[in-house]
């Protein structure tokens, strides 16, 4: 078997292997066009490494492999896979701090923040599924005298995934998990900007799925991601990123009737009721709003609570707090210890950050704190700088389309019916946050939330074994758990026998 080289990337040990990035097969192989995509590091601005840039003819490969080990492959006790699963998040625990700089390298999340903490979710969510991919059951039907009916849960098929660049491992971990677990054989495409932490955990895997099952395919999305989407031999898309790319890979799936998870975009609100502004929770309380707003990813996650409904009785304690401990934290390289806040992924995405930071500012929304960065092309690295608007309400822009960066829009409220109409006015249903010790105000406003995943007095990420997904435009499907993985990667098939 082929393997990739290592290099060094300043302190960084990186799977650079120039041509090659492609995983088919059980195979190290270059992508048949020869042609290669360089990875930049956003804090730097320098390229890490080139990586393979497949096409259509390197997805047709991948996808064959995962077609011709599916028949086998489904027929293995689900304890033997998920012992495969087991060794796999043993590995990766066993080379985390290496990964987790590869991560940073690439990402700009900072890695004590964000990346040591993300690998170690990875290796946990493939322990998850693991441990409980062997509840892959079905269900005995009482259909009658003379009748046994039973059902059994059926993999699909080939499984395509195509994961982004903010959180790639603990995505692809989430994907891998439940695919191979419940029988399927799997193609991941990793984002362009951000592959060679998944080539690498790829390499740690390499020898433990049969050739064919576990597939990796470096390169860009139209090259490399639509024709995943599109190709007829693949049973279902699992897809996480934008919203628009989202639309249009649902109309591929759509167009053969194939079988699709997607999990989009949100615009999250974080309702902070008076009782979680007193004295003893103030600090508590800011510390979850920043959590929230996912400030040390730089707003770089779906899940971010960037509409901050905040009580017009405590906004006065709430806000100047929340000011200065957001002006705390440190913005820098991501592999600086010191770093709390890396940099935003690339050109692209620092450009239409700071687009949404000067409309606001030119139609004036009032600056609780932060700037607007300079231009990408005077920039030494893509760092953004925490904004916190206020003086805006539910209508503006900044209020209501996904900004995917450290931007945080706070409004202010009194009546409960009127702030949990305005969380839910907006074609998004991903996340949500409530925070108060009032059981009866958590309770209304969880049951009149139009989101797929809520935390009241917790503003951390996913655990294993939650059922995550969204509601309205943020998605289909559920993951993270052991029903999700059954319901969005698995059938039902009935059996009745007339005895």
């Amino acid at each position: 078997m082929n393997t990739i080289s290592k290099s060094t990337y300043g302190t960084v040990s990186l799977p650079t292997s120039g041509l090659a990035g492609n995983f088919i097969n059980g195979e190290w192989c270059k992508p048949i066009g020869g042609k290669t995509l360089d990875v930049i590091n956003p804090c730097r601005l320098d390229t890490i490494a080139a990586v393979g840039a497949a096409d259509s003819r390197d997805i047709d490969a991948a996808v064959a492999a995962a077609k011709a080990a599916f028949p086998k492959w489904r027929r293995k006790a689900a304890r033997e896979r998920g012992a495969m699963l087991i060794e796999f998040g043993n590995r990766i625990t066993a080379n985390a701090e290496e990964i987790a700089k590869i991560l940073a390298a690439e990402t700009g999340n900072a890695l004590r923040t964000q990346s040591r903490p993300e690998v170690a979710s990875t290796a946990e969510v493939l322990r998850y599924y693991g441990g409980v991919i062997a509840e892959q059951k079905g269900e005995t039907l009482p259909l009658g005298p003379g009748l046994f009916s039973y059902t059994t849960r059926e993999p699909f098929g080939v499984v395509g995934a195509i994961i982004p660049w903010n959180s790639p491992l603990v995505l692809a971990a989430v994907k891998i998990g439940m695919s191979l677990g419940t029988g399927n054989t799997l193609v991941l495409k990793p984002a362009e900007d951000a592959p060679l932490a998944v080539i690498r955990i790829a390499e740690l895997a390499a020898d433990i799925f049969p050739p064919g099952v576990f597939n990796v395919v470096t390169g860009e999305g139209l090259e490399a991601g639509a024709p995943l989407s599109t190709h007829a031999d693949v049973a279902k898309v699992s897809f996480t990123g934008s919203h628009e790319v989202g639309q249009k890979v649902a109309h591929a799936v759509a167009d053969r009737i194939g079988h699709l998870t997607l999990e989009l975009g949100g615009k999250s609100p974080c309702i902070v009721y008076p009782d979680a502004g007193t004295d003893a929770m103030l600090d508590t309380t800011v510390n979850n709003i920043i959590a929230a707003m996912r400030f040390a990813r730089q707003g770089q996650s779906c899940t971010a609570g960037s509409r901050l409904f905040l009580h017009k009785s405590i906004w006065d304690k709430v806000m100047p707090r929340l000011v200065e401990k957001v002006n705390a934290l440190k913005v820098g390289d991501a592999l600086d210890e010191t770093s709390d806040i890396g940099a935003v992924i690339n050109a692209e995405r620092y450009n239409a950050v700071c687009g949404f930071i000067k409309e606001a500012m030119d139609a004036g929304a009032k600056v609780e704190t932060g700037k607007l960065p300079p231009a990408a092309g005077d920039a030494k690295g893509y760092f953004p700088t925490p904004v916190i608007f206020t003086g805006v309400d539910n209508t503006w822009r900044i209020a209501r389309e996904e900004v995917f960066g450290p931007v945080l829009v706070a409004i202010a409220w009194e009546n409960e019916s009127e702030v949990l109409a305005m969380a839910n006015d907006t074609h998004y249903g991903l996340a949500a946050y409530v925070f108060t010790n009032d059981i009866g105000a958590a309770m209304r406003a969880t049951e009149q939330l139009d989101a797929g995943w809520i935390q009241v007095n917790r503003a951390g990420g996913q655990i294993p074994g939650m059922s995550y997904g969204g509601a309205k435009q943020s998605g289909i499907g559920a993951e993270y758990s052991i029903e999700g993985a059954l319901e969005s990667y698995t059938s039902r098939k009935s059996v009745t026998f007339g005895i």
